[in-house]
């Protein structure tokens, strides 16, 4: 076999290589709560504000609130960085960070509200069930 051929299939398998583990390591997979409290890693819960009573400092940058998953299980949630305007007409709450000192302690906040286009007669539904 040629030289150059047997150096490139190399190189392209060594980059193949490299580019998938970095691939793996950049990604943030979704847990439940129990996982993310034994994982050390940076994870992904999901859920929905678990009650209004939510402690907001706007001008500290801080949130801390509960979640609650589809499956009733409730977690503290700590942030600390730049509050969505949206936050208390949330439907749904992706945090991504990691668990520590008994609360979730999440580097982002990513929430889903409801729809401007939704007709009026779909949000009202949803208000009274």
């Amino acid at each position: 076999m040629n030289v150059k051929l047997i150096v490139a299939i190399l190189l392209l398998a060594i980059a193949a290589v490299f580019g998938v583990s970095s691939f793996k390591k950049s990604m943030t997979p979704y847990v439940s709560f129990g996982e993310a409290k034994k994982l050390n890693g940076l994870v992904q819960v999901n859920g929905v504000l678990a009650d209004k009573n939510y402690v907001m400092k706007k001008d500290e940058q801080f949130l801390e609130f509960h979640l609650k998953d589809s499956r009733g299980e409730v977690m503290t949630v700590e942030y600390r960085g730049r509050i969505p305007g949206n936050f208390d007409q949330a439907t749904s709450i992706v945090a991504i960070g990691q668990y520590k000192n008994e609360r979730f302690q999440a580097d982002q906040l990513l929430v889903k509200c409801p729809s401007k286009y939704q007709t009026e007669a779909e949000q009202k539904a949803k208000m009274t069930s």
